[in-house]
């Protein structure tokens, strides 16, 4: 319990009622409101929480925070209000659970591509180093080794600080998160307090929520506005937005880049399917993971572990033990077939992967690629996705990916909406995605890479609102295991 004056300090509020009251927990929704609850109420983009007003004081809520008074105020409710709910929850959460994110060195980690394989990648190199850490990402959260479910990129302001107050609770040093765009623009990290933020790239992508891509730069440059005086910045100059991004930063600037003059400089020296061998601010060294895109991933890691004060000679030895993330670039092979999976799901990162292969592999070497476009998502980056792989791949199959609440072949006409003629006739289509991958490596023969992209790590595909159990490793290494 905890009383409401505390829960709201450092918010701009007005109050009607008394600040003295107990509270039991926060909840911003109705229905897991109990006796002595403070409910929020959220503006979002399908539900308003102020139509639940009523409902979460009949449930038991002594406190209502809300951007608008009810016309029908109970007896012994005190209600707040704020400009903004969603805002104020983050620092009512931070407040509630004892600040947790400045007891720990928190680094978040904006853009479009490379934010998983990145915290992925700090944690393990923390751990490895001895280090307590937490890792929240797309894939799982971590506490040290102890993982822990995960529905969104970046959790709600609720379960966001209750996990960090876990991780300090468990003695956890460090925190390495991913800051998706939706979380800067609903204020999920409000409240927070981080060490360092870095910021990979921005392409094409999250136009449904954003509206524009000037939309969707904003919420990345967001999360660096708020960085506090003390923290660290650290930016990819080799994007275009890289310096945008820090624009009237309070946080100590910092570059990394494989072009341009940086703080941090990387050069590929060599690349192939086993590795790369990099120079690192005159350093060489050969790395287990592979493209231009993981470069940038290393020297964004290399560089955080020093500005987090790891010695140099040490991150570097690091560096050179870390392997990829789950669906990242992952590797499965059969009956002399080369297959990789990787979660590249906007035109960007299909590019960087197919453009990868297509450096490393020999003239005699088809590349076959599987992919499709999610559902409820984006939509005009569907003929530009189905392009990029008809351009780079010898042969295409087009398939479904999460259709979610989307008619699959719909989405699939508008995939191939961005083929001319002769891309058609290279391509196959087929609507179900594991006899998508099952023709493919039909297709392949000894020497061939059968490239699987969209879902990576994923474990599920969604149908009509139904998540099913599905995986792009599992289905890949079957079809190339079959007949050995």
């Amino acid at each position: 319990m905890m009383k409401l004056k505390d829960i709201i300090q450092g918010i701009d509020s007005a109050l009607h009622g008394s600040a003295d009251i107990e509270v039991v927990d926060l909840q911003f929704d109705s229905r897991r409101v109990g006796e002595g609850s403070l409910f929020v109420a959220q503006r979002g983009t399908k539900v308003d929480g102020h139509d639940y007003i009523a409902k979460a004081v009949a449930m038991g809520a002594r406190a209502v925070v809300c951007e608008t008074l009810p016309s029908d105020m109970a007896d012994g409710v005190t209600y707040v209000v704020v400009k903004d709910s969603s805002e104020a929850l983050g620092v009512m959460a931070d407040n509630y659970y004892g600040h947790p994110s400045a007891q720990l060195k928190l680094i978040g980690i904006t853009g479009t591509n490379g934010k998983t394989t990145t915290v992925t990648l700090l944690h393990r190199m923390f751990r490895s180093l001895g280090f307590h850490a937490g890792l929240i990402s797309t894939i799982v959260n971590k506490i040290d080794e102890e993982e822990l479910p995960t529905t969104h990129t970046t959790p709600d302001a609720l379960e966001l600080n209750q996990l960090l107050r876990r991780m300090v609770d468990a003695g956890c040093e460090y925190a390495f998160m991913e800051v998706s765009s939706h979380s800067v623009v609903q204020h999920r990290i409000s409240g927070l307090t981080f060490a360092g933020g870095i910021f990979s790239n921005i392409t094409h992508d999250h136009l449904d929520f954003h509206g524009t891509m000037a939309n969707y730069i904003a919420a990345k440059k967001g999360f660096f506005d708020g960085l506090p005086r003390g923290a660290w910045a650290l930016t990819n100059v080799d994007d275009r937005n890289g310096r945008v991004m820090v624009q009237n930063c309070q946080a100590e600037v910092h570059t990394y880049a494989l072009g341009h003059g940086a703080d941090y400089q990387c050069r590929v020296l060599e690349d192939t399917f086993e590795g790369m061998h990099l120079r690192i601010n005159g350093h060489e060294l050969w790395c287990r993971l592979v493209g231009r895109f993981n470069a940038y991933n290393l020297t964004a890691i290399y560089a955080a572990a020093v500005l987090c004060g790891v010695a140099e000679e040490e991150a570097l030895r690091q560096l050179s033990l870390l392997e990829a993330a789950p669906g990242r670039f992952q590797y499965v092979s059969g009956r002399g077939i080369t297959g990789i999976v990787d979660y590249a799901h906007t035109p960007d990162a299909l590019q960087n992967v197919i453009e990868t292969i297509d450096a490393i592999r020999r003239p005699t070497q088809t590349l076959i690629t599987v992919v499709g476009c999610g559902g409820d998502r984006d939509r005009t980056k569907r003929p530009e996705m189905a392009a990029i792989a008809a351009k780079g791949s010898d042969k295409l199959v087009l398939t479904s990916d999460n259709p979610r609440t989307e008619d699959p072949d719909a989405i699939l006409d508008e995939m191939e909406a961005g083929l001319d003629p002769q891309q058609l006739c290279r391509t196959v289509r087929i609507t179900d995605r594991r006899q998508a991958i099952r023709t493919a490596c039909m297709m392949a023969r000894e020497g061939d890479i059968v490239l699987v992209a969209g879902k990576g790590h994923e474990k599920y595909q969604e149908v009509n609102g139904v998540r099913s159990h599905f995986d792009d490793v599992e289905e890949l290494e079957r079809e190339l295991k079959r007949g050995e």
